[in-house]
């Protein structure tokens, strides 16, 4: 149990979604705290858009069951439609109304409030997302960056229970969605509002999340905060999709030990592995240290220059590869030999037969 369940705001348990009979998600369960964000993070295809449009009430349910606010949205026999569940929307594309100025906009979903209301709810988000002053422009002559902040603003006007965000900075470039990423998740944490985030992009997911669930393949494979998710990959899927490494081989010693191409190797708590048993260890970048005392040597198959260091991909004499971090003044050659060694606080180990 996690301590995310304490204050159980989004909950969804077993649930399963799917088309003409086949499920495209099963099993699903997960929670979000009030005022947390949440992310469901995966590669294309594995159904974190199609579990967005469950929670928002777009597609019924095979099995399980979502809740809001300890009320029952979606089950097998139930559902409330989606205007009635009190969640909003930040899609892709924005979908701004271009011959609606940008507080009309804003405005779309309370036009039922008193005007006075309104005004001051638009003065409010305006406010929060920095753009005072322009509810008398539209659309077409705002950046993409303001425009999407616009479309936030939009669909927390109402005050929803949740925020639901199905990829919404991928449109944007690379130096604008870093800008913009924090800068959302510091508006929605001023507005105590729950979201939660649909994308592909770890680091996104890492910058804007409280809790990242990890789907592939309509399975949740491990839904924690972005530190644990990095540093302790539940599945090799995680492992290998969630940052840079690769995996070394490795022959159990004993319940406290391993022997690698790197030497031996200790761990602090049984690893559960039987001795002689083949595994594999997740080694990230910054688990192998550029030494140039070190007796073990390894040769510069590819580098990618990053700024403050170099990428560097190494071969051990075994063969086996492996990613190693070294300071942007270490500008060495391909093919060249350098001295490596390993700094791992724990090891991430995998059966090499699964």
């Amino acid at each position: 149990m996690d301590s995310f369940v304490e204050l159980v705001h989004l909950s969804l348990n077993d649930v399963a979604v799917g088309y003409d009979g086949m499920p495209v998600l099963s099993d699903v369960s997960l929670s979000l705290g009030k005022g947390q964000i949440g992310c469901l993070l995966g590669p294309s295809g594995c159904g974190k858009s199609t579990l967005l449009r469950a929670i928002a009430g777009f597609e019924p349910l095979m099995a399980g069951s979502i809740t809001l606010n300890e009320h029952t949205l979606s089950s097998t026999t139930h559902r409330v439609v989606p205007e009635r569940r009190g969640i909003g929307m930040v899609f892709q594309d924005m979908a701004l109304f271009p011959h609606l100025t940008i507080a009309e906009n804003i405005a779309f979903g309370i036009t039922h409030w008193p005007k006075a209301e309104q005004k001051q709810r638009i003065v409010e988000l305006l406010s929060l997302v920095n753009l005072t002053g322009m509810e008398s422009r539209y659309p077409h002559s705002l950046s993409g960056g303001q425009q999407q902040r616009i479309a936030l603003a939009r669909a927390m006007a109402p005050r929803p229970e949740l925020l639901l965000m199905d990829e919404p900075f991928s449109g944007l470039d690379a130096s604008m969605r870093e800008q913009l990423v924090p800068e959302v998740r510091d508006i929605l944490l001023k507005e105590e509002m729950s979201a939660l985030l649909v994308t592909h992009d770890q680091m996104e997911a890492f910058a804007m999340a409280d809790k990242i669930a990890v789907l592939n393949d309509g399975l949740v494979h491990q839904c924690d905060t972005a530190y644990t998710i990095y540093h302790e990959p539940k599945t090799r899927f995680i492992a290998d999709f969630v940052g840079e490494g690769e995996f070394l081989q490795a022959i159990v010693v004993d319940e406290h030990s391993v022997d690698s191409p790197l030497g031996r190797l200790k761990v602090n708590k049984p690893h559960g592995f039987v001795e002689n048993q083949p595994v594999d260890i997740l080694v990230r970048p910054d688990d192998v240290l550029h030494d140039d005392d070190s007796e073990v040597t390894a040769q510069i198959v590819t580098k990618q220059f990053r700024g403050s260091h170099f990428l560097y991909q190494v071969v051990l004499p075994s063969k086996q590869k492996l990613y190693c971090f070294a300071s942007s003044h270490h500008n060495h050659s391909l093919g060249e030999s350098i001295g490596i060694k390993l700094d791992i606080d724990h090891l991430v180990m995998f059966s090499n037969e699964s």
